[in-house]
């Protein structure tokens, strides 16, 4: 039976669930960032999935780039770069990052992993990323 790493649920909030994946926002309000968890069990690397779970995850990896940039809007952060990183070494089962970036936040230009202390988001700033990244995730 597929269950979400207990690490997800600490560090990011549902969004979605796509056709494949679980879609999860990030909790972190210093970025736009989704999390991408295949609803399949026990899977660890992108080769783990079958062909067919490998197109469908990147496609949802598109839609996710559209949610993010949707999220960055909302923010008053339009993004400039997309990020995309699938690396489980601190969480294995299998998830891909899709995370907006622009030239003046405080990662930039070096990856978001490791680079200063999440910020919650507030209530309201939380609302209104959820609130559009699930209208572009349809």
């Amino acid at each position: 039976m597929f269950r979400i790493d207990p690490a997800f649920e600490a560090t990011s909030q549902p969004l979605a669930a796509l056709p494949l994946c679980e879609a999860r926002l990030q909790a972190d309000a210093r970025f736009p960032w989704i999390v991408l968890i295949p609803r399949v069990e026990g899977v660890r690397e992108l080769e783990d999935l079958s062909p067919a779970d490998r197109a469908r995850l990147m496609d949802e990896i598109l839609l996710a780039g559209d949610a993010v940039r949707a999220a960055g809007e909302a923010l008053g952060r339009p993004v400039e770069k997309l990020n995309v990183g699938q690396l489980g070494n601190v969480t294995p089962q299998l998830h891909v990052h899709v995370v907006g970036r622009r030239a003046d936040d405080p990662a930039w230009p070096g990856p978001v992993w490791g680079a200063g202390a999440a910020e919650p988001y507030t209530p309201q700033a939380l609302s209104a990323a959820l609130a559009r990244a699930r209208a572009a995730l349809g």
